[in-house]
């Protein structure tokens, strides 16, 4: 058993608890489980990501936490179960065995028509657990693709601050160098002063 983590998080483990949290709401399933989940994959405690989630992460990912419980609503108004509806249905359905079956004379035809009844449910669930498992795919791969997109927008906000200040600081060396060459050609005409020679003429004497 590999011990327990105290490190600090990275930005990866963030990003993956985000990941875990929001496909469980989105699922219908507890925050709870997404801590266990994510505990097991970093080898921290549930504890100790329910602690990060809320302290940190959770702030940063408001806007897809309200998606993912709208995405909820709408798989239950579509009438497609859920992570957690899904499990409990077929953990509790049981296909009834036909009454003649549990009996001495079972008949051809009733054990027929069971196994059919059974080959229909597994079907049916089947195509649901595809169709679920394709969307779910898709839903990951569209949040990872925003998750980038939103450390890229936060990058180049940072290069753009950066590059902001570094233009106002070269603003304000070229102003300060173009008082400098006033001041200087102020002082050099200062010093500068004229008298007569012997013709009459002025001519510009050098202080």
């Amino acid at each position: 058993m590999s011990p327990t983590r105290q490190d600090a998080w990275s930005q990866d483990e963030d990003l993956l608890l985000a990941e875990v949290v929001l496909r469980h709401i989105r699922e219908g399933g507890t925050q709870l489980q997404a801590f266990e989940e994510v505990g097991k994959q970093l080898s921290r405690t549930s504890a100790a990501c329910g602690f990060r989630w809320n302290s940190f992460v959770r702030k940063q990912y408001k806007s897809g936490i309200e998606l993912a419980k709208k995405q909820r609503k709408e798989l239950k108004k579509q009438g497609i179960p859920t992570e957690t509806e899904y499990s409990n249905e077929f953990a509790s359905e049981e296909t009834p065995v036909p009454a003649s079956s549990r009996s001495e004379g079972v008949s051809y035809q009733s054990v027929l028509q069971y196994l059919e009844n059974l080959h229909k449910k597994a079907s049916t669930a089947s195509s649901i657990e595809q169709a679920k498992e394709k969307s779910l795919q898709k839903i990951r791969e569209l949040e990872k693709k925003s998750y980038t997109l939103a450390a890229e927008n936060e990058r180049l906000s940072k290069n753009l601050k950066a590059i902001e200040e570094d233009y106002r600081s070269l603003i304000e060396i070229m102003e300060r160098a173009r008082k400098m060459v006033v001041l200087q050609e102020e002082d050099r005409q200062q010093k500068v002063k004229f008298q007569m020679d012997k013709n009459g003429n002025l001519e510009r004497v050098e202080k």
